[in-house]
């Protein structure tokens, strides 16, 4: 019994991370299909959908669909490249924001879309360390934004904003408006930082330092960077 145990763990070690894998990816594409699959409405769905139109869409149907919604997109992110194509899509902007209630949703999302553009370089580019939940223990967390607003004037100094990521789940956490005087920036890639949150610990960060971006400065000096630390602010 203890080497069927063994040898089980031993399967279940090699077999788990293929399944989830697989699961996750599945998972994925059913997720996106049920707005793709939409798309094909112009195709009757005796042509599309199993048992004369009756059952769910066919696998290579949903490729189609898949396929033309990428060239969708290609389309959209060409036009944005000449005049005519940004006017058009201003005024689109600008009839969804007369929507009530639509133009409410519509301008969170797209505030928080443009706030993770590659516009925005320092977002999620900087580790750090910060005091939580309590002085003493320490949590990894990532750098989205610094404040030159009210939030410096309530705290008495400047301020970044901090997401600390739960674990083993990091869609989710916690963010805190951190004195920059109370974060410590670490020199680790932030891909390793996100293996070390999502292995609960158990995956220690190893390899070579990022490279540093700026000379050690002092903590009232720091700000947020496009780089591995915290950088001056000019």
């Amino acid at each position: 019994m203890t080497r069927l145990r063994a040898d089980f763990l031993a399967g279940l070690a090699v077999v788990m991370p293929v399944a989830l894998s697989l699961a996750v990816v599945l998972w994925l594409f059913g997720t996106v299909s049920n707005f793709t699959d939409t798309l094909l409405f112009f195709l009757p769905r005796s042509l599309t959908h199993a048992q004369g139109g009756a059952g769910p869409m066919y696998w290579h149907w949903k490729m189609v669909a898949l396929l033309l919604a990428a060239g969708l997109l290609i389309g959209v992110g060409r036009i944005t490249r000449y005049y005519l194509g940004r006017r058009v899509i201003a005024w689109v902007d600008q009839a969804i924001l007369s929507v009530p209630i639509l133009n409410k949703v519509y301008s969170l999302i797209k505030q928080v879309n443009d706030a993770f553009s590659l516009g925005k370089k320092g977002a999620f580019q900087t580790v750090v360390l910060v005091e939580f939940p309590r002085p003493g223990l320490y949590a990894l967390g990532f750098i989205t934004g610094e404040h030159e607003s009210i939030l410096d004037s309530a705290v008495g100094e400047r301020t970044v904003s901090v997401f600390i990521p739960t674990t083993p789940n990091p869609t989710s956490g916690f963010l805190l408006v951190a004195p920059v005087s109370q974060v410590r920036p670490v020199r680790m890639p932030v891909a390793d930082a996100v293996r070390f949150i999502v292995s609960v610990g158990s995956i220690s960060p190893s390899g070579p330092l990022p490279p540093r971006v700026a000379p050690p400065v002092e903590a009232a000096d720091l700000r947020v960077s496009d780089g591995a630390g915290l950088s001056p602010r000019p």
